[in-house]
């Protein structure tokens, strides 16, 4: 089963819809911690409304941690730095999504450590889209590559 990861979330908003994304979608979130805010169950409860209990969250103290828990599946950085498109790449059962800090993406090391860089063309000047956004587009692609095949 594919599953998205949120490296280090900044915005406790963005990681609510995430949460909506994944239950909608029946899949798992990971979240590598620490965010930049404080967890506090009412409060993401309040923004990812009453998905919150609809999807299943694991959440990881450290890159490391994260690393040792999914053993060896695939992970795969949706970064504004990839070479290769999303539509181009061929996803497998199993891939994590992982996405970047809001504000500052992943560090070199975990762009290291990863099996695959992807990214969304988009026009020239313009910077990047919104985390939950983008990762829906990605997910989108690797449901329809890996799970809703006709």
């Amino acid at each position: 089963m594919i599953s998205i990861a949120m490296y280090q979330p900044d915005i406790p908003q963005n990681m609510g819809a995430m949460m909506r994304l994944c239950a909608c979608m029946g899949v798992s979130l990971e979240i590598i911690e620490p965010c930049g805010f404080p967890w506090n169950d009412k409060k993401i409860n309040k923004s990812a409304m009453d998905y919150f209990s609809a999807v299943q969250i694991t959440r990881h103290q450290s890159w490391e941690a994260f690393k040792d828990a999914i053993g060896n599946r695939r992970i795969v950085l949706m970064t504004t730095k990839g070479a290769q498109m999303h539509y181009n790449f061929k996803f497998q059962p199993g891939d994590v999504l992982l996405a970047g800090r809001e504000s500052a993406g992943v560090p070199d090391d975990v762009h290291n450590q990863v099996d695959a860089r992807i990214v969304i063309p988009m026009q020239n000047g313009q910077r990047s889209l919104n985390i939950v956004n983008a990762t829906s587009m990605i997910l989108g692609e690797s449901l329809r590559q890996t799970q809703w095949k006709a």
